[in-house]
């Protein structure tokens, strides 16, 4: 910004006006009767600041008189060019000072930017030797012809223009005026990348009125000055290149220059990592331990559930801060993948539950079944304690229990067979201690009706030990074929959600 020596102008009762120098050495001076005045003099004119950098100690008679002659048949309305049919030159210098907000949904850009154009105004030139050196002078820029440069992307619905600061004439014509605005412009906002994004925003200057034939803007760098930028907690800045375009639009037939500058941003993702992909990571690595827990707690399920609830919040949070728009955010993209993965396993919890509490009525596990989940799959999943009775056919059946003696030794020889008692011999020869003439008054035929009956219920009773211990037999292969698909599923969504993971955290780097 210009910094120089400032003349100011005040009236006083009864004094006339007073002419203020803050130049070195300084001066006040009294001029007898009435301000300056003239037709072509804009009103209040003579309050005004005025600046000379070329002289010290230079007359407030002079400044005025100056001034007078400069705005004696001056006016504002017009293209101040000599010759009407050239074209007036603009040079445009934007200066970006902070970013205020990134309206994300609403696609905003709201900044603090100082704006400066240049222009040689060609009624407005003198020479400072006539004027005692005055080279400059500072003027309200209402009182002068000014271009009207906008913004072409603007998105503020109160239309706000740029502060009225003003401008600083020099000796040669050249006129340049510097102002701060706080601007909304609109800016495409890409979120495919959220939150590892960067985004390119334009800001568009160019003439409402005037063409290409009658103003030609220039931009005085090849980038925007970014010298005084404040940083910002939410977005770095790459740079702010300027480029030049003349376009001819569908209502005139004249070409309209314009100046962009591309404002390139860079999120700072750290907040949104460690609040928003950091959590819902963790939480990712829960769901595949629900194949872990034991099926007889009951938790499996709800323990899926409840993962999938919490990464739908997280969902909602995010969907709520990005524009309503088909291109999906990355991290969204990770979150219905993972909720995707945790209704699979929920959805097979259910089913490997189904399979851990078959009844006693199920079916025996297949051949294939048998080989490929309690031989091969066991191995690969570290499942060792699956072994036990899974190789033995569930046909063959363990030998009945010796009967004891009343002392708990077994009877030595042979000894009578479990299926035989003493007192209801079969129809075989009858013990040797036992004489004829000592048998039992019992007709033979009344004693072999109670020993088929005996028999009958001894093998009704091995009937139903036997089937107890194939159902159960059958039962254990089913429960060790679900222990087999919990681990090899927890494995397996553990390395999803591994794989996931580093997927997203490769597009930090």
């Amino acid at each position: 910004m210009f910094r120089g020596h400032q003349l100011q102008t005040t009236h006083t009762e009864g004094e006339g006006l007073r002419a203020v120098s803050s130049l070195e050495g300084g001066w006040e001076g009294e001029a007898a009767g009435p301000p300056l005045a003239s037709p072509g003099l804009p009103l209040g004119l003579s309050s005004l600041d005025l600046l000379s950098t070329g002289c010290s100690g230079a007359p407030g008679k002079v400044a005025y008189q100056l001034l007078h002659q400069l705005f004696a048949n001056y006016s504002s309305a017009l293209r101040p060019a000599e010759d009407t049919e050239q074209a007036l030159n603009v040079t445009l210098q934007v200066t970006l000072s902070q970013i205020i907000d990134m309206d994300e949904r609403n696609q905003i850009l709201t900044t603090y930017l100082w704006i400066r154009q240049v222009w040689v105004d060609a009624y407005l030139s003198w020479d400072k030797e006539d004027y005692s050196g005055i080279d400059s002078i500072q003027i309200p820029s209402s009182y002068v012809w000014r271009p009207d440069i906008v913004l072409y992307n603007n998105a503020d619905d109160q239309f706000t223009s740029s502060m009225e600061t003003n401008v600083e004439i020099r000796c040669d014509g050249q006129i340049r005026w510097d102002s701060p605005a706080i601007t909304k412009s609109s800016c495409k906002v890409d979120v495919s990348y959220f939150p590892f994004d960067g985004q390119q925003c334009p800001l568009t200057f160019g003439s409402w009125t005037y063409n290409g034939n009658q103003i030609d803007l220039l931009s005085m760098q090849q980038t925007g000055d970014l010298t005084d930028l404040v940083e910002n907690v939410e977005w770095e800045v790459l740079g702010m290149p300027a480029k030049r375009n003349v376009i001819i639009y569908g209502c005139c037939s004249e070409p309209y220059p314009d100046v962009t500058y591309t404002l390139l941003l860079r999120r700072r993702a750290s907040f949104y990592v460690f609040n928003l992909l950091l959590p819902c990571i963790m939480i990712s690595f829960l769901a595949p331990l629900g194949f872990y827990l034991p099926a007889d707690s009951g938790e499996k399920v709800s323990l899926g559930v409840t993962v999938l609830l919490a990464l739908t919040v997280f969902q909602l949070l995010v969907a709520e801060s990005m524009p309503p728009s088909e291109n999906v955010p990355l991290i969204g993209k990770y979150y219905i993948a993972t909720m995707t993965m945790i209704t699979a396993s929920t959805t097979l919890t259910i089913f490997i539950m189904n399979i851990h509490h078959c009844g006693p009525g199920a079916r025996p596990v297949p051949s294939w079944a048998r080989k490929f989940f309690l031989r091969y799959m066991a191995r690969i999943v570290f499942v060792y304690e699956v072994g036990g009775n899974c190789k033995r056919p569930p046909q063959e059946l363990d030998p009945l229990p010796q009967v004891q003696s009343a002392d708990g030794e077994e009877p030595p020889g042979e000894g009578p067979s479990p299926w035989e008692d003493p007192l209801f011999p079969g129809p075989g020869p009858l013990p040797k201690e036992v004489e004829p003439e000592e048998q039992p008054p019992c007709p033979r035929k009344t004693c072999w009706c109670h020993q088929e009956s005996i028999l009958q219920n001894v093998d009704d009773i091995a009937n139903c030990f036997r089937e107890q211990k194939a159902a159960s037999r059958r039962t254990g292969e089913w429960k060790k074929v679900a222990k087999v698909m919990d681990r090899f599923f927890m494995w397996t969504f553990f390395a999803m959600v591994a794989i996931m993971s580093v997927l997203v955290m490769v597009q930090a780097v």
